[in-house]
């Protein structure tokens, strides 16, 4: 009996023993311990851990990847300007006749001017005048080439002046791709056109729904926005620009919610625009059993600048893009006020660590278990016991009462 309970201690002995192995217990992610300490493996990826308050607020608000953060709208409307393949009219104007190109015999005219035969921005990005020569158009506006057109001619024909038209535009043009109804290439309108113009001369968007992006593409430079951005946030409606590209695409915007939430699983954010808190209500908000509210945790990757205005040290990391870790502390009833500001991007992830009651009660559950274990031979062999006397004993009984008889 002795052996059987110096086992018994040796086995919860043993139990104590493991609960620093926390691998062993059943969890669904790192305790909010591991990830305060940021704790990682270091053949796995390195992270960041910030903590959510209103001044991070405001430097991801501000550095949000919007239209208006890549090309500031402060120029206003673009100037067209001529380029290789645009064709051009020229008509030079004289004060009488008999000048360089109106002879006096010129008969009834409807005015002293001679208007040349279209003619092609050349590669290299110039246009020819009779008694001119090559006058440099790429790159010019309208009045740049008249100008240059009047100085070529002044010392031969009688007070000259040009009126330049671009006939067909061909290389001020912009391109819109994709989910719209009608893309194509649209010339450069002079009057300037904002992106949501240009957008609407495509036909609109062929999905005007919340899932639906635009992307602008300019001079190697990208940027992206949600449709309804650029009508709720009127900075991201900017000038375009000539050689600019539009593409509209349809991309479903999805979060992963993973650990004491309430659910589990991939969502759709189902609206051009989602924080946190709503976020969390769509997974079924925190698990009362065990969720600890100060340790949610959202997983995201910032750009370096981003993540060293929040007080990161990114000469730890490697790559333009910082893993980071944001957590949110909700037993702070200011939590919640914080979680309606901070504003959700395709493909975050949610993160609700259990409350460290949840762990011990892991751990003496399996110490009971295992104490249990090893009780089970005690119980069983108390039990066989006392079965076996309870047997011996009634056999002891029938034998005195048939034997009575015959001692008579």
């Amino acid at each position: 009996m002795f052996n059987v309970q110096a086992v018994a201690r040796v086995a919860v002995l043993s139990a104590l023993g493991l609960h620093c192995a926390c691998s062993i217990f059943p969890t669904s992610g790192p305790s909010s311990s591991d990830v305060r300490s940021e704790k990682f493996d270091p053949e796995t990826l390195p992270y960041a851990l910030v903590r959510i308050t209103p001044e991070v607020e405001k430097i991801l608000e501000r550095k949000a990847p919007r239209i208006a953060q890549v090309f500031p709208d402060r120029g206003g409307p673009a100037e067209v300007r001529f380029g290789i393949g645009d064709v051009v009219s020229v008509t030079v104007f004289e004060a009488a006749a008999g000048g360089l190109f109106i002879p006096l015999e010129a008969g009834v005219r409807p005015g002293n001017f001679i208007t040349l035969p279209n003619q092609a921005v050349d590669n290299s990005g110039n246009i020819t005048v009779p008694y001119a020569g090559t006058i440099r158009a790429k790159g010019r506006t309208v009045v740049e080439v008249q100008k240059a057109i009047v100085d070529a001619l002044k010392n031969r024909a009688l007070e000259p002046q040009a009126v330049v038209a671009l006939v067909e535009q061909r290389a001020s043009s912009i391109s819109v791709l994709g989910d719209v109804r009608a893309p194509s290439r649209f010339p450069a309108n002079p009057n300037g056109e904002r992106l949501l113009d240009i957008i609407a001369r495509a036909g609109g968007p062929s999905n005007p729904g919340f899932d639906t992006w635009v992307m602008l593409e300019r001079d190697g430079h990208l940027a992206s926005a949600p449709f309804a951005a650029l009508v709720n946030q009127p900075a991201n409606n900017v000038w375009i620009r000539p050689q600019d590209t539009i593409y509209v695409y349809t991309e479903p915007r999805t979060f992963t919610a993973f650990g004491a939430s309430g659910l589990q699983g991939h969502f759709p954010f189902a609206a051009w625009r989602l924080t946190l808190a709503e976020a969390m209500g769509k997974a079924g908000g925190l698990n009362d059993n065990l969720a600890d509210p100060a340790s949610v945790f959202l997983y995201r990757g910032e750009p370096r600048d981003v993540a060293q205005l929040l007080g990161v040290d990114v000469s730890r990391f490697s790559g333009p893009i910082i893993p980071i870790i944001f957590n949110l502390n909700l037993r702070d009833p200011a939590g919640y006020f914080l979680a309606s500001n901070f504003e959700m991007r395709n493909k975050d992830v949610i993160f609700a660590s259990n409350a460290p009651a949840v762990e011990a009660t892991k751990f003496m559950t399996y110490v009971r278990l295992v104490v249990a274990t090893a009780d089970d031979p005690i119980i069983a062999a108390i039990s066989a016991y006392t079965l076996k006397g309870l047997v011996n004993g009634a056999a002891t009984a029938n034998t005195t009462i048939v034997a009575a008889p015959v001692a008579r």
